[in-house]
């Protein structure tokens, strides 16, 4: 089954007729390590769930990535500006490996929201879980220290530190490299 369908049916009731409209929206892509899904001002309207694959966002300050989050298979990511807005995304998302995803024009995501209610329902429940990650996230930064919220990447994904780069990781904690190895060597 294709994963995005998947995803969608743990929100909420998804009957076949429903599902089978769902399926004629939904399509399949393939991209390379470092390739981008967007990048800043960019209007990619699109949810998107990752089959095999890894993906971040950053930030560009002073020339300077700041990684905002990463994604990993089957959660559902995208930009929120141009989703919910069809305004230019304040972020780039790029592919950290051969990624293979799905995906759904916000257009049409729409149009099924409006159509069928089981769909707004799922829609909702979907942002009610990003608003809850988003306040997870904030928290962390505000009240946990660099070592708490590694040992929490950790924990949520474990295989973390063999997908991305210590960089890319430190940059996310918001410490530098040499914090980062300290941090490790505990």
């Amino acid at each position: 089954m294709n994963p995005l369908i998947s995803k969608f049916k743990t929100y909420g009731n998804l009957p076949p007729e429903v599902e089978k409209e769902v399926a004629q929206y939904v399509k399949c892509q393939t991209k390379q390590k470092g390739d981008f899904f967007l990048k800043k001002g960019q209007i990619v309207s699109s949810l998107f769930i990752i089959e095999t694959g890894l993906v971040r966002a950053f930030y560009l300050k002073d020339d300077c990535e700041i990684n905002s989050w990463f994604g990993f298979e089957n959660i559902i990511l995208g930009s929120v500006f141009p989703i919910f807005y069809d305004q230019p995304s304040s972020e780039s998302i790029q592919f950290l490996e051969k990624t293979t995803y799905h995906y759904i024009l916000s257009k049409d995501l729409n149009e099924l929201y409006r159509r069928f209610p089981e769909m707004n329902t799922i829609g909702r429940k979907m942002t009610e879980e990003y608003c809850v990650i988003l306040e997870e996230r904030i928290n962390s930064l505000q009240t946990q220290t660099a070592e708490e919220r590694y040992h929490t990447l950790l924990k949520n994904e474990p295989s973390a530190t063999q997908r991305i780069s210590l960089g890319n990781i430190a940059s996310y904690l918001g410490i530098k490299p040499e914090t980062l190895s300290r941090i490790r060597k505990k």
